[in-house]
């Protein structure tokens, strides 16, 4: 349930995006109803759906904040930042009408989470992997180092892979959406799959 309320911003965005490029002239005339006012000129058919598109994805990730301070849950610091990087790059995607900034989100996120679990490790001796995945599994503390260093490295590839796909592969917006929910979500699995197997022979020691 966690991994779908954490995914809903980006699989709404892709519905949406969906939804709009099938009806490029009801998106047209909703963005001009809801959002002339924040966005730079006037928005082609073509425009309409990354806009509209984008515009959810904030909505929704407000939302999340939203509900989980009504619940008063606990609110993780990657959600924190997944809202600050929606709302600057969403939001010049939405008043400069340039879908190169919220192409560009996907990378900042990548490579914020890199820095971080870098430079937590490097500079004050906290290894962010093993604080979070030590109460399911012990492990010799050059594995949580060589763990931490190999999240690091998925994070800074992603965040290349996007860019390619994104601006640097001349493919189209709908593909980048795609890849953006499909292709992000497929790797994530497959890295966490390959995690799993390396630490294996851990958790079989460890029963031994």
């Amino acid at each position: 349930m966690k991994f779908l309320f954490d995914l809903f911003p980006v699989i709404l965005f892709f519905g949406i995006f969906k939804w709009a490029e099938g009806n490029a002239a009801a998106a047209q005339s909703l963005v001009g109803q809801t959002l002339s006012g924040f966005v730079s000129g006037t928005v082609t058919p073509e425009q309409a759906p990354i806009l509209l598109a984008t515009a959810f994805a904030i909505i929704a990730t407000i939302g999340q904040i939203a509900y989980l301070l009504l619940k008063r849950r606990k609110i993780d610091p990657t959600l924190w930042l997944s809202l600050a990087v929606i709302v600057v790059f969403g939001g010049m995607t939405i008043y400069f009408n340039s879908e190169e900034f919220i192409k560009w989100k996907p990378t900042v996120l990548y490579w914020c989470f890199a820095i971080g679990l870098l430079v937590s490790h490097a500079l004050i001796g906290k290894n962010l992997i093993r604080s979070m995945m030590q109460s399911q599994i012990s492990l010799p503390d050059a594995v949580w180092g060589r763990l931490n260093f190999a999240w690091v490295i998925f994070f800074a590839l992603m965040g290349l892979l996007n860019l390619y796909v994104a601006f640097w592969g001349n493919f189209s917006t709908a593909t980048w959406v795609n890849f953006k929910l499909f292709g992000g979500m497929g790797l994530l699995f497959l890295f966490v799959l390959a995690q799993s197997v390396f630490l294996s022979k851990y958790v079989n020691d460890t029963a031994s």
